[in-house]
């Protein structure tokens, strides 16, 4: 069961400022003495690095595409469970998700499965009375979206706002809790991959400080507190509905700033499954452990650091021997571009990596992929068979381009909103690839990791 006082901060659309006020609004509340859980709509990996540094807690995706309902439900009161104050960051906006003829894997769709009143960041600039029009408008595309405030952001001056909150307290009949000027003096650095990895950036607290400072300016906190007001939402337990086994193998986990994209929940099924965490830094110079019975490679910024990375010579030849000698391993995205030949930066440099794939990562200045993934697996894949099924998401600016002629061994068939196409790259007991696979859209995918685990370590 979770806690009574829960909130979603929506957007009418991308750049609404729906991360500002989410940060601002977690770091104000932390400052009172409240303890506070993040959660990110959507596949997000780079928001939620925020809301867990500003939290202290892990933040925690819902995604009403790659996972079942119930499932949502149950990441968000576990996740829930000992905060005062669950506080849901909202994605795109507020109805936008899979498909524009409905709402599913949308914030709306989230606010609804969680029960959540919803607080709707508009941008208001160059418009007065129009404000309302828009609130109203998302008001009644799905009244089970319970819109309960408005921020006003990007207003002029307090008596732009003024002019606004009284056209949406009157045709709408919600309150306009506070605003945000146009002329803010914070600014959250983006780049190809939208935030800057929190862990990158050092010391975070002066940038939460003046956040939190902005909204306790101008924002009503004892208000959101009254209007996050929730009764107790329960769920069945449906991934960790089984007993949590003791250690039977020592999976690896590569994390660090180049390495760092991990679902909260895949690491805790591992876990719950029997597989005990051994995380390292390869960009710190740190090899593949040799307890390992396993190991996972997940995304993040390799590119960012290519040079540092290609420059571990010891670290490179220890992910050849572990791999090749049949290490159980999982590589997304990231993980997939470090073992590749090399990767060659937008400026052309070409820095050399594992050399376990055969081909070359080469970024690229324009997105290359962007979506969700209904993926199936292959024969060469021993995670996910070519009668299964998992779901996940995929995001890059890099293109692979193989150095052998003939066709490489790909790891699944991905189904996006383009179709269908092989993608990735599987061999003996190496499955990698660019999508980022949610553990639980199909648990199974635990279950058989470990269970190779234990077959090449002789334990099973």
């Amino acid at each position: 069961m979770s806690g009574n006082r829960r909130l979603v901060i929506a957007g009418t659309g991308s750049g609404a400022g729906k991360t500002t006020v989410t940060i601002g609004l977690m770091a104000a509340l932390k400052q009172k003495g409240y303890t506070v859980q993040g959660f990110k709509c959507g596949p997000d990996y780079i928001d939620p690095t925020y809301h867990t540094a500003v939290t202290g807690r892990p933040s925690r995706n819902l995604d009403s595409f790659m996972l079942a309902h119930e499932a949502v439900k149950e990441i968000f009161v576990r996740g829930s469970q000992g905060a005062d104050i669950s506080v849901i960051e909202g994605v795109m906006g507020m109805y936008d998700g899979k498909e524009a003829t409905s709402d599913k894997g949308s914030t709306a769709e989230i606010s609804i499965l969680t029960e959540s009143p919803v607080l709707l960041v508009v941008n208001c600039q160059s418009m007065a009375r129009s404000a309302a029009a828009i609130v109203k408008g998302f008001q009644l595309l799905n009244p089970a979206a319970r819109i309960v405030g408005v921020i006003a952001n990007k207003v002029g001056s307090e008596g732009h706002h003024k002019i606004v909150k009284a056209a949406i307290e009157q045709e709408c009949g919600i309150p306009v809790v506070g605003y945000l000027k146009r002329e803010g003096d914070v600014e959250i650095p983006e780049r190809h991959l939208g935030l800057v990895p929190s862990v990158e950036r050092g010391e975070l607290n002066p940038l939460f400080d003046r956040l939190a400072e902005i909204i306790a300016q101008t924002v009503d906190l004892e208000q959101i507190w009254e209007l996050a007001k929730a009764e107790p939402l329960h769920a069945e337990p449906v991934l960790f509905a089984k007993k949590a086994v003791p250690d039977r193998v020592t999976i690896a986990v590569a994390k660090d700033p180049a390495f760092h994209f991990y679902y909260p929940e895949n690491l805790e099924l591992l876990e719950a499954y029997g597989a005990k965490l051994h995380f390292f830094s390869p960009l710190a110079g740190e090899c593949v452990p040799q307890e390992a019975d396993g190991l996972y490679i997940g995304g993040g910024f390799p590119e960012e650091f290519a040079a540092e990375l290609s420059q571990q010579t010891e670290v490179l030849a220890s992910f050849r021997r572990a791999i090749g000698a049949g290490l159980p391993t999982l590589a997304e995205c990231g993980g997939f571009m470090y073992l590749t030949e090399a990767i060659v930066t937008t400026e052309g440099k070409s820095y050399p990596m594992v050399g376990l794939i055969p081909g070359t990562v080469t970024m690229q200045k324009k997105l290359a992929a962007l979506g969700y993934r209904e993926v199936r697996g292959t024969k060469e894949n021993f995670l996910l068979g070519t009668e299964e099924q998992a779901k996940g998401h995929e995001f890059h600016y890099s293109t692979l381009a193989s150095s052998q002629e003939e066709e490489l061994p790909y790891a699944y068939e991905t189904k996006g909103l383009r179709g269908t196409k092989p993608e990735g790259f599987a061999q003996d007991n190496l499955v990698a690839g660019y999508t980022h696979l949610h553990f639980g859209s199909n648990p199974a995918v635990v279950e058989r990791w470990i269970t190779r685990c234990l077959e090449v370590a002789g334990r099973a």
